[in-house]
């Protein structure tokens, strides 16, 4: 029998308990599931290391959630070869935007037993920090600075709420962006640029809409809309994905993304700082192995359930 160890928010409230408890009992009857509530970066550890032998590590939350294990088993030098899953339970769940997973949870869990296992792509950078959906600098950063509290109120809303007001009073700012050891962009009027293997940011913008978490390269985006007038527009078609049609957008892809700037602030799978003056990024392709339900696979699951 598969052995599954779950990975949980120690912090949750009791209604995403709830959720948790009836994706499990889905899970029960096919795999021995063990749950470990983690509440910090040593928790986690803690839990990885007692259960290394668990054929699956099932992450329950977002983007961070996802991004603190994938850090975890990467600097324990356990992540090449492991399998794990998903049950998006986040504010924003971007990547499982990008992955195709269903919203609810349950629905999710239901289609795990008879997943296939695809290999994912990982940014890395030059601290050996991990990147497992986005990085992104600029006002789309500062707004994810900005979101915390309108989030707390409105959802995956209060990422639009922030990013407005960002887009608004926001600055432009000077950034060279090399990729493959080639310059391909640099000026002082970079209002956003993006590295990632995922697509969207901030409860589903779209920020590289092209992404494919598993062809080997990193997609990247850099906006020159320093006007005013050219942010909003840009920030409303960022909104559609269509922001990369602009002629002040510039789209390449490669393996390897330096941005330098000056003190950026900076926003990498939903963690926010500043200062950063220059980072680069190399992928690591096929870095692990992720459970993909498909929609019909899910669907067919729960049906053979029915009473």
């Amino acid at each position: 029998m598969t052995t599954a160890l779950v990975i949980a928010n120690a912090d949750a409230g009791s209604s995403d308990n709830a959720v948790l408890s009836a994706a499990l009992e889905t899970l029960r009857p096919a795999w021995e599931v063990e749950v470990a509530q983690t509440s910090d970066a040593d928790d986690l550890r803690e839990a990885l290391e007692a259960h290394a032998d668990a054929d699956v590590v099932v992450v329950a939350g977002g983007d961070g959630s996802l991004h603190a294990c994938v850090q975890a088993l990467w600097s324990l030098d356990r992540l090449k070869g492991a399998t794990l899953a998903l049950l998006p339970m986040g504010t924003g769940n971007d990547f499982a935007r990008t992955l195709g997973l269903a919203e609810d949870p349950v629905e999710v869990a239901r289609g795990l037993t008879s997943a296939a296992a695809r290999p994912i792509d990982l940014a890395v950078d030059d601290d050996d920090h991990v990147v497992v959906n986005a990085v992104h600098v600029g006002v789309g950063a500062e707004a994810g600075a900005e979101a915390g509290p309108w989030k707390r109120r409105l959802g995956p809303l209060g990422y639009a709420v922030s990013a407005f007001k960002a887009g608004v009073v926001g600055s432009p700012t000077r950034l060279h962006v090399t990729v493959d050891g080639e310059l391909v962009d640099h000026g002082d009027d970079v209002v956003q640029a993006a590295v990632g293997v995922g697509r969207y940011v901030g409860g589903g913008a779209p920020l590289l809409p092209d992404a494919e978490p598993g062809d080997g390269l990193l997609d990247v985006t850099i906006s020159h809309a320093n006007l005013r007038h050219r942010r909003l527009a840009y920030g409303l078609g960022l909104l559609r994905g269509r922001h990369t049609e602009r002629d002040d957008v510039v789209v390449t892809r490669g393996r390897k993304v330096t941005i330098a700037g000056d003190a950026m602030t900076w926003n990498a799978d939903g963690e926010t700082g500043d200062g950063m003056r220059e980072r680069t990024w190399t992928v690591v392709p096929g870095a692990y192995l992720l459970l993909i339900p498909s929609s019909d696979e899910a669907a067919d699951e729960s049906a053979r359930n029915l009473p």
